[in-house]
């Protein structure tokens, strides 16, 4: 690997005349770094996690499949807020539903949702 000494040592002293830059180090790491669009997505997903109402209702839904009015009662809050909350969800696919009858029961969307929540936890939990 080239060292920060050699990236200075044909330079003119100036205000970056500290900068290291491990040439090859960026270029292998630039060439795996996803398209923008790809890491916005990752970025609005993380955003859907930083609602403590909706990790609440993630987590609720990490342990049964629920209904709107189960959730409101469990989290005390109102029905509407509690739906206001699933559609977020469900738009970021991070949550599904089913109907039995009138009821519409909620669980979360895939394993990969589930993962994170656990992973979330663990992290808090060190």
């Amino acid at each position: 690997m080239k060292g920060c000494a050699d990236n200075l040592k044909d330079q003119e002293p100036s205000k970056n005349e500290y900068l290291c830059v491990h040439e090859d180090v960026v270029d292998k790491v630039t060439a795996a770094m996803p398209p923008d669009e790809i890491l916005y997505d990752l970025a609005e997903l993380f955003k859907i996690f930083g609602d403590t109402t909706r990790i609440k209702i993630l987590y609720a839904l990490f342990e049964s499949e629920l209904c709107v009015g189960d959730i409101a009662q469990l989290l005390g809050l109102t029905q509407t807020a509690v739906s206001h909350q699933l559609r977020v969800l469900k738009v970021n696919k991070l949550v599904k539903f089913r109907k039995e009858g009138k009821i519409v029961f909620y669980s979360l969307a895939d394993d990969h949702v589930r993962r994170i929540i656990n992973q979330g936890m663990e992290h808090v939990e060190e």
